[in-house]
């Protein structure tokens, strides 16, 4: 029942996003335990949106996302109300520059993204790429008590460089 809850969660999320932004659309990508089917009943839903025609800084970004959250919010209290799901939407929005210039958080999405939305392939495209890179270097992924971490290099040498 829950991952059904935040399966409907994703559509009527994805369907809002489609909506505002319109063309400027290029990837919606839901990520961390949602997208690893992990969720429990006050997990937040993580979402990347990349879209053109951004406003500079990210308070103006999240302003713009407002208009999202409240068209969801009623969807949001009765999953409150009616199945003691308290989860709420976590939003970051890059243009396509930024994400081609990547992220640390690109690299949690290697493994376990959930890509709702691409455009040409835009986002499969940049997770591809450093999919590659991540195995050139020998990279590996590692679980620590509670957390994952990564281990880019495993033959790294003090005073060596690298780039993802």
């Amino acid at each position: 029942m829950l991952k059904e809850r935040f399966k409907e969660l994703e559509i009527r999320l994805l369907s809002e996003i489609k909506s505002f932004y319109g063309t400027r659309l290029i990837s919606v990508v839901v990520f961390g335990s949602v997208a690893r089917e992990a969720q429990t009943f006050d997990s937040d839903l993580d979402v990347l949106i990349i879209a053109k025609d951004l406003p500079k800084g990210r308070m103006k970004r999240i302003g713009e996302f407002e208009s999202i959250e409240e068209k969801m919010e009623p969807l949001l209290k009765s999953l409150r109300r009616k199945e003691g799901i308290d989860t709420y939407l976590s939003a970051i929005i890059k243009s396509p520059e930024e994400a081609e210039k990547g992220s640390p958080l690109f690299l949690d999405m290697v493994e376990d993204a959930k890509i709702l939305f691409d455009r040409d392939g835009f986002f499969k495209k940049r997770l591809d790429k450093l999919r590659k890179r991540l195995k050139e270097l020998g990279s590996q992924r590692i679980w620590k008590g509670n957390a994952w971490y990564w281990d880019l290099k495993p033959d790294y040498k003090p005073g060596e460089i690298f780039e993802l």
